[in-house]
């Protein structure tokens, strides 16, 4: 009898074949719990895709993020496995929550059961004492502290000083033949404001170096973990340091100040009194250094973002416009009749300004979500969250999710005179213990800016487009012309 090798050795081919997919399929999970030290129930993980070895999904996170519908990555896996999925995205496994429940379970949690996970550029840039990356009594009390001065009128009243001494030196060189840059402009606002906050500096040399040495230093947040010289991270790293120096420098001064009585206690002027005067023992001159530079983040990115996006989105709705336009005019003639400057609570107590500036929160997410490490095994809702696995809560799904609100790509700030922002399905500024201590001065200088800009001028905004990813931003810097309203500046 003839044995056909040809038909022998396809056979043993397919067996061969066979077998190793079986082996593949069988030690999937149990390859996935050893590295994440985790032993899930197999019946609890949400469904999902853990994508190519190593890289996993990460590419097509990444390649939607860029476009202007970043939320199509989340949008399909909700289709095929529902609002919570596992997926593998920045090098970890992930359960990733588009469900406003389950987001704002993982917001408020502690750091016995989530701790903060970022990309190893932006750990390493922030130091191990960040406030955005420490946990337990030392975070709370660093956040109690900025909060509560954050909170405070003493610096409300301040902060509407500064930002309308910066907003009308910035306003006066706007003329009309020219464009206005608002977002270089907004950036230029809020750092001034921010840094006075922090460190009581007024604009000049030394904020110019300071300014210089952050904008290097920024730029290699979401850069490649690759330290050494030339590369993006170094020089990031570089510019730290020198900042590091400048605020230990201010410190010293401070201190020394400080004992010859002339900064008294009970009235702290700025962030750096806050952290001197405080007790606790806990706050070293270093770990004071590192998170004043990190708080000035906002300043640069978040806040100007924000009141860039507002402008975009008025020029593109007139009816919105107008009625911001009329309801801030009312305002200034009362207080012109009066004879009263502002003061902070009346830019808060505007109704429709802060409808516009919630919107423009919800619908610019300039913060698509955060990512926590999970502590332990965490079920929620029927699902399981694995110790080691990152849990992804993003923001940005439920802020556009139609069941949340209608018509949810629509400049719609009429929505928010019947809606609750306290609830969870609206969280721009985050949640829980680590909730942005600065969410009351952003809109403040939101407010104010708005203020000044509508009952000064009428512009046109030039056409430009939002880049989502790997900040928000805008991609011409939102270039506008302006015509100045007659009357006093």
């Amino acid at each position: 009898m003839k044995i056909n090798l040809k038909m022998v050795n396809s056979w043993i081919f397919v067996i061969t074949v066979a077998v190793l997919l079986y082996f593949i399929i069988f030690y999937k999970n149990k390859f996935i719990r050893r590295l994440t030290g985790s032993k899930p129930r197999r019946s609890l993980l949400p469904l999902g895709s853990m994508g190519w070895p190593f890289l996993g999904e990460t590419i097509e996170f990444v390649t939607c993020a860029y476009s202007d519908r970043p939320e199509t990555f989340m949008d399909k896996r909700r289709r095929m496995y529902g609002k919570v999925f596992k997926s593998h995205i920045f090098g970890s496994p992930a359960i990733v929550s588009t469900d406003a429940e389950v987001s704002k379970f993982i917001l408020q949690s502690d750091a016995k059961v989530f701790v903060p996970s970022y990309p190893k550029s932006l750990t390493e840039l922030m130091g191990k004492s960040s406030i955005l990356l420490i946990n337990g009594s030392l975070q709370r009390r660093i956040h109690g502290l900025v909060g509560g001065f954050f909170k405070s009128p003493q610096l409300k009243a301040q902060i509407t000083r500064d930002m309308y001494k910066y907003v009308q030196e910035s306003m006066t060189n706007w003329t009309h033949d020219r464009p206005i840059y608002i977002q270089d402009e907004t950036k230029n606002i809020a750092f001034q404001v921010l840094v006075k906050a922090l460190i009581n500096l007024d604009p000049g040399e030394e904020m110019e170096s300071l300014r210089k040495q952050f904008q290097e230093f920024i730029a290699g947040l979401m850069s490649l973990p690759i330290n050494f010289p030339g590369t993006r991270l170094h020089r990031s790293l570089q510019a730290k340091k020198k900042m590091v120096k400048q605020v230990k420098k201010i410190l010293e001064a401070r201190k020394s100040s400080s004992g010859m009585n002339k900064v008294p206690k009970e009235a702290p002027r700025d962030v750096i009194d806050v952290l001197l005067n405080d007790t606790s023992g806990q706050l070293t001159d270093d770990l004071i250094a590192d998170n004043i530079i990190d708080m000035m983040i906002p300043g640069e990115d978040s806040v100007p973002v924000l009141l860039t996006l507002a402008v975009k989105y008025l020029s593109d709705s007139p009816t919105a416009l107008q009625q911001l336009m009329e309801e801030n005019m009312k305002l200034k003639r009362l207080k012109d009749e009066l004879g009263e400057p502002l003061c902070w609570s009346d830019y808060l107590s505007l109704p429709f300004t802060q409808t516009v500036i919630t919107e423009t929160l919800r619908l610019g997410n300039i913060i698509i979500g955060v990512m926590r490490k999970a502590m332990k095994d965490v079920e929620i809702k029927g699902y399981l969250i694995p110790k080691g696995w990152c849990a992804f809560a993003y923001f940005r799904s439920v802020h556009l999710d139609e069941s949340n609100y209608d018509w949810p790509y629509k400049f719609n700030p009429w929505r928010w005179q019947e809606k609750d922002t306290s609830n969870c399905n609206f969280t721009p500024f985050g949640g829980g213990q680590r909730l942005c201590p600065g969410i009351d001065l952003a809109r403040l200088e939101a407010s104010i800016f708005l203020h000044h800009l509508v009952t000064q001028f009428r512009w046109v905004a030039e056409e430009d487009t939002i880049v989502n990813f790997p900040t928000v931003r805008m991609k011409r810097r939102l270039p506008i012309w302006v015509k100045r309203k007659e009357g006093r500046l």
